[in-house]
C-alpha cells in the first residue's frame, strides 16, 4: 500500500515537473524516479537471539574480542554457556598482590589509619617544639645582635666621616699644589694620592724602626736583691 502511494506521488511529481519545465523530461528519468520511489529493501537476516561467541583462532576476529576483558563480558552475559572457564577470569598472584597493595594504600585498616595519625601528630609536635626552641634562642641573642648592629652602624658612620675628611684634605692639598680645583677622578689627583700614600707608608716604617731602636738601646735595670746579707 505504501509503495502504491509513493508511485502515485511520483507520477504527480512528474506531471508537475512537465508543466513547469520548458524542456520535456525523458521517459528514463520518470522511470528511474518511479523505481526509486517503489524500492522496498529486504530486511537483514540477523538472529539477535543467538549468542555470539568470537572464534579466537580466526584471523578476522578483532584483537579486542580476544582479550580477558571481553571474556569477562561474555561470561557475565551468557554464564557457562559462553564456554569460558571461570578460573581463567580470576586474577593471578601478581595481580592479586597488586590489588591488595592498592587497597591497603587507598583504603587502609582503621588501626593503620590511627597509627599514621599518631605519627603525623608526633612529627608536627616535634617540628613545633624545634621552631619554638629556635625562636627562644634567637630572642636570647637579640640584645647582643642589636648592640652589634648599633656598634657596626657607629663604626660605619665614623669610617665614612674619616674618609670624607681625608678626601677633603686631599682635595685641599691638590688645590694648593696645582692652583685650581682638581677633579678627584683625574689622573693628576690619583697620582698625587698615590704619592702621598707612599710617603705616609715610608714615614710609618721609619717611626716603627725608631721605636724598635729605642727599645733595644734602653738600659735594663737589674732586679732588686731581696736576700739578707
Amino acid at each position: 500500500m505504501a509503495a502504491s502511494i509513493l508511485s502515485r506521488r511520483a507520477a504527480v511529481f512528474c506531471r508537475t515537473f512537465k508543466g513547469i519545465s520548458s524542456s520535456k523530461p525523458t521517459n528514463s528519468q520518470c522511470g528511474l524516479l518511479l523505481q526509486t520511489a517503489s524500492y522496498n529493501p529486504r530486511p537483514l537476516k540477523l538472529n539477535l537471539r543467538e549468542k555470539y561467541i568470537p572464534d579466537k583462532d580466526d584471523r578476522e576476529t578483532p584483537e579486542w574480542q580476544k582479550t580477558a576483558r571481553y571474556d569477562k563480558k561474555l561470561f557475565g552475559r551468557y554464564g557457562t554457556a559462553s564456554g569460558i572457564d571461570p578460573a581463567s577470569l580470576w586474577p593471578s598472584h601478581e595481580q592479586l598482590d597488586k590489588i591488595i597493595a592498592e587497597e591497603n594504600e587507598w583504603h587502609p585498616p582503621l588501626e593503620v589509619m590511627l597509627k599514621n595519625i599518631k605519627i603525623k601528630e608526633k612529627e608536627e609536635t616535634r617540628k613545633r617544639l624545634a621552631k619554638e626552641k629556635l625562636i627562644a634562642a634567637n630572642m636570647a641573642k637579640m640584645p647582643k645582635m642589636i648592640a652589634d648592629w648599633r656598634r657596626e652602624k657607629r663604626e660605619s658612620k665614623l669610617k665614612q666621616k674619616e674618609e670624607k675628611a681625608r678626601r677633603d684634605m686631599l682635595l685641599s692639598q691638590a688645590r694648593e699644589r696645582f692652583g685650581y680645583a682638581v677633579d678627584p677622578r683625574s689622573p693628576k689627583f690619583l697620582e698625587m694620592v698615590a704619592e702621598i700614600e707612599k710617603e705616609e707608608k715610608k714615614r710609618r716604617k721609619l717611626v716603627k724602626r725608631r721605636l724598635k731602636e729605642e727599645q733595644v738601646a734602653a738600659p735594663v735595670t737589674p732586679p732588686a736583691d731581696s736576700s739578707w746579707s
